[in-house]
């Protein structure tokens, strides 16, 4: 999951985690029966924890969406921010700057390699934010390393990355929260819960619409900047020529490092359409898709897409950009529907957003602030909302239908086995080689 490393004392440091008060209130905490979500109040938490009692917390990956999480955990009352670290290193530079700045002081360090940053054993937990043909090996060497994780979507580039990252992060018992924050979202749960406990009537349909994907042109190959390493910007990548197109936010439309936004975008309603639809991810789906795709220029990524699958019982869910379905997850079922976005929600008939959820009936995880349940779940090493099983469902249903665009013919997915029932060539695609020294 790192680079190989005959070092043993590198690898004891890796393991070796300090007792300190904070992690032995954690482990007490996990021994009791405590709920989910523990307010700060009622574990008697001053306004302002003191240091001591702080989360400590390190970056990997502070780009646009990293830089995000920097500023907001660096103004968590319960964390403090100890690195940061970017294959770019003046993004991870700036990073430190504003860390410093939000301090007033000169702690914070700046790294661009993780391992640097998983090796300090006063770090607890990480926050990864890299491109998404990262995310497995640095959070699985995040939870070799006893950190607890917080990684953003798509949880992994394969099927097979993401099952070997679940196993990796129950094995060494870490807290994991993934970054579809939409299971924060009031609107998000509720919806859920309304298909889930029969407003609708029987579920006959799921609909799910995210942002297509987009074009690049053609980019010649250029030297390399100064404070980027690219070797290890590409890591376990397939080695191209550096140019000045896709160490930007163009990597998501680019095959090695993404799947494109079918994937990295469609893991967010994907996530809620299996929330509130189980069924979903029972036992078996068949799967047909059509999809277009560049023909010219660097990106290699589905523009648009329309995908199409059934469950035995008959359930459909229709996966497509927006240019098809309307942004958002849509339960459509025999008595009414119920659509959420982030921009809101709304139902036919329009009475269901008034139901009240009764007691006796389903209801979901609550969680009023991603961040904040992730450092709760630190505390009481429960799992948070967004756990890394959740994660790896939703990245897999938008890899196998990606995979169904690219093949261009009906699969059934078996959920149990997570392989295509009799198709080698579907099968192969579920994981990709990683440039050499890299592995899981």
């Amino acid at each position: 999951m790192t680079r190989h490393d005959s070092s043993a004392g590198a690898a004891c440091r890796r393991g070796r985690r300090a007792l300190t008060r904070r992690r032995f209130l954690g482990a007490a905490a996990a021994s009791a029966a405590a709920p989910y979500f523990v307010p700060a109040t009622s574990l008697g938490r001053a306004a302002r924890e003191a240091p001591s009692e702080r989360i400590t917390m390190g970056f990997i990956g502070v780009g646009g969406r990293g830089s995000g999480h920097v500023g907001a955990l660096a103004g968590n009352r319960g964390a403090q921010v100890l690195a940061v670290c970017d294959a770019n290193k003046p993004k991870a530079d700036a990073n430190k700057k504003k860390v410093d700045s939000r301090y007033g002081n000169t702690d914070c360090t700046s790294h661009s390699d993780f391992r640097e940053l998983l090796g300090r054993d006063e770090i607890d937990a990480v926050v990864i934010a890299s491109p998404e043909n990262w995310h497995a090996l640095h959070a699985a060497a995040a939870a070799k390393a006893g950190k607890d994780v917080y990684c953003e979507k798509a949880l992994s580039l394969t099927v097979k990355e993401g099952r070997d990252l679940c196993q990796a992060v129950r094995r060494y018992g870490r807290v994991f929260q993934v970054g579809t924050q939409q299971r924060s979202g009031r609107n998000f749960r509720f919806a859920c819960e309304l298909a889930r406990n029969g407003y609708l009537g029987k579920l006959k349909r799921v609909e799910v619409g995210v942002p297509g994907g987009r074009e690049l042109p053609d980019a010649p190959p250029a030297p390399v900047p100064d404070g980027l390493d690219y070797d290890l910007w590409l890591g376990p990548a397939p080695w191209t020529p550096y140019n000045k197109l896709k160490c930007t936010f163009n990597w998501y439309f680019i095959f090695d490092y993404c799947a494109g936004w079918i994937q990295s975008w469609g893991v967010h309603h994907c996530d809620i359409a299996l929330w509130g639809a189980p069924a979903l991810k029972e036992t078996t789906l068949d799967v047909e898709g059509t999809a277009t795709f560049p023909t010219k220029g660097i990106a290699n990524t589905s523009i648009t897409w329309n995908v199409q699958y059934r469950t035995p019982s008959g359930l459909v869910f229709s996966f497509t950009d927006n240019r098809t379905h309307p942004q958002g997850c849509r339960f459509i079922g025999e008595t009414g529907w119920v659509h959420v976005n982030r921009g809101g929600i709304k139902s036919e008939p329009a009475s269901l957003l008034k139901v009240a959820i009764r007691p006796d009936e389903e209801h979901l995880y609550e969680s009023g602030n991603h961040h904040g349940n992730f450092l709760e779940c630190i505390r009481t090493r429960r799992d948070p909302v967004a756990p890394v099983e959740a994660g790896h469902l939703a990245t897999t249903i938008t890899l196998v239908g990606d995979i169904a665009t690219r093949l261009g013919r009906k699969l059934k997915w078996d959920w149990k086995a997570e392989r295509f029932v009799g198709d080698a060539e579907a099968n192969r695609m579920l994981s990709r080689p990683m440039r050499s020294p890299w592995s899981m």
